[in-house]
Order: structure tokens, then C-alpha cells, then sequence
């Protein structure tokens, strides 16, 4: 029994200490390379954080390979939650274009229509070429 409280203990401290979970730290949801062949680094988030159902404000910063911002882009974020057959909810998605409001941060209004897990996807596009993509995981509370 002492075992199970510890490794449960162990398990709950282990989430709080993570910078990219809901509540952490830092604003910052998630990090990560964008997709499509640029190797950017796109970073979101919420405000409020977490984010809540209704109106909220999201921000995405893209930087290039060497740090320098992304100043040139066409920004949006596309949030979706999967269908609940079994509560017969059908699948929701809402998206958000993001104006360019300095130094590589983008921002925009969006609203999400309930609590729960939303997924993510923020599509960078510059150019001609196909856009970048970053996938992220949020939850609404």
C-alpha cells in the first residue's frame, strides 16, 4: 500500500513540475519543429491559461531555424474536438486567423464551445509552398 501511495505521489509531482501542461509555469502550451520542410519553431498560447470555454485570445510566435522571427507569414489555428458517440456529441471544430502583431508573435480572438481536450493545429504559410504545420493539445476548463 505504501508503494502505490508513493509511486502516486511520485506521479502527481511529476505533472505539476511540467512547463507544458495546463497551469504550469510558463504560458507556453507546447514547442515544437513545424512540419513542412522549414524546420520552424512555433510556440502557442492561451489567454486566459488555461483556456476556457467561449472567448479567448491565442498567440503564436514562429521563429526561423536561427531564432530570427517570422514576420512575413499567414497565420490560423484550427481547433477540434473528436465526436463522443457515446455522450452523442457530435465532432466541434472552430478556427482563429492570427494577425502578425510583432516581432514574429501572431494573435488573434477564437472560441472554443466547451470544456475539454482540444486538438491543435497552427498553420504557418509564407510563399508559394505548402504551409507549416505544429500540432498542440489543450484543455479547456
Amino acid at each position: 500500500m505504501l508503494l502505490v501511495l508513493s509511486l502516486l505521489a511520485a506521479a502527481c509531482g511529476g505533472q505539476a513540475s511540467d512547463p507544458t501542461r495546463q497551469g504550469g509555469s510558463p504560458t507556453t502550451t507546447a514547442q515544437t519543429k513545424a512540419a513542412g520542410g522549414e524546420g520552424l519553431t512555433v510556440e502557442f498560447r492561451s489567454d486566459p491559461d488555461p483556456p476556457r470555454p467561449g472567448d479567448n485570445t491565442f498567440e503564436v510566435t514562429v521563429t526561423q531555424p536561427d531564432g530570427a522571427p517570422v514576420t512575413d507569414a499567414k497565420v490560423t489555428a484550427v481547433f477540434s474536438m473528436p465526436a463522443m458517440p457515446a455522450m452523442n456529441m457530435p465532432a466541434m471544430q472552430s478556427d482563429a486567423s492570427l494577425a502578425h502583431v510583432g516581432g514574429g508573435t501572431y494573435r488573434g480572438e477564437g472560441q472554443l464551445s466547451m470544456d475539454g481536450t482540444w486538438n491543435v493545429v497552427v498553420s504557418v504559410a509564407r510563399g508559394a509552398g505548402p504551409p507549416a504545420t505544429a500540432r498542440f493539445s489543450i484543455v479547456a476548463q
